[in-house]
């Protein structure tokens, strides 16, 4: 049996509320047998991290799924890769507004995330969920998770799986958007659930052409 912990971060940018975290609180206690922790993480630089630290050095779990907010996408967009940057165009949630930092002065450039990415789209997909593979989590502090557990896996953590995904706006956070795309809760869980069903049943991702062009 494995013990999965699914992260989602509070509201942020004078919004209410955070999609991520209201999907992962409606996530199963457990998915085929396989025990799920759910946690809270601050949108902030840093401190982010360290919540996650703390967990992870209180259990031993076998994957961490981050989810987050990505307004104005249309589909939950798994991320291949986390940058070792941060460049925030507005203020993390205790006024942190790093430009041009390094977040790890002795980490890699990059850490690819080593869940099955692809395997994880194609599942959502199949459960009728709008969903698409994104090689850029920006510089903001969702970036920041995904790096900051490539950098914990390369140094303190070598037998996790790390990853995110990006979620969208709820309907009612787009009542004063014009023209930004929206998903239900209820569908955005459906999808995480999807896709960590697909991270349970194999770790080996497949091999589908899911790039880009642009």
């Amino acid at each position: 049996m494995m013990k999965i912990l699914v992260t989602g971060f509070d509201p942020f940018g004078g919004e209410k509320i955070n999609p991520a975290l209201e999907a992962v609180k409606l996530l199963p206690e457990d998915i085929d047998g396989h025990e799920i922790d759910k946690l809270e993480i601050p949108t902030v630089f840093h401190k982010s991290k360290e919540v996650v630290l703390k967990q992870l050095n209180q259990n031993e779990y076998d994957i961490v799924l981050a989810i987050g907010q990505a307004g104005g996408r249309f589909e939950l967009t798994p991320e291949r890769v986390g940058i070792n940057i941060d460049d925030a165009r507005i203020p993390d949630n205790e006024g942190n507004q790093p430009i041009d930092e390094r977040i790890q002065s002795t980490g890699a450039p990059a850490y690819f995330s080593n869940l099955p990415v692809k395997r994880m789209t194609e599942a959502m997909k199949k459960q009728g969920v709008p969903a698409r593979l994104s090689n850029t989590a920006g510089t903001f502090v969702c970036n920041h998770i995904l790096y900051q557990l490539g950098y914990l896996h390369a140094s303190q953590f070598p037998n996790i799986k790390f990853g995110f995904i990006h979620v969208p706006f709820t309907p009612e956070q787009v009542t004063d958007k014009a023209e930004k795309p929206s998903m239900s809760i209820e569908t955005i869980t459906k999808g995480l659930k999807a896709a960590l069903e697909a991270v349970i049943e194999s770790d080996e991702d497949i091999k589908v052409a899911l790039g880009e062009t642009h």
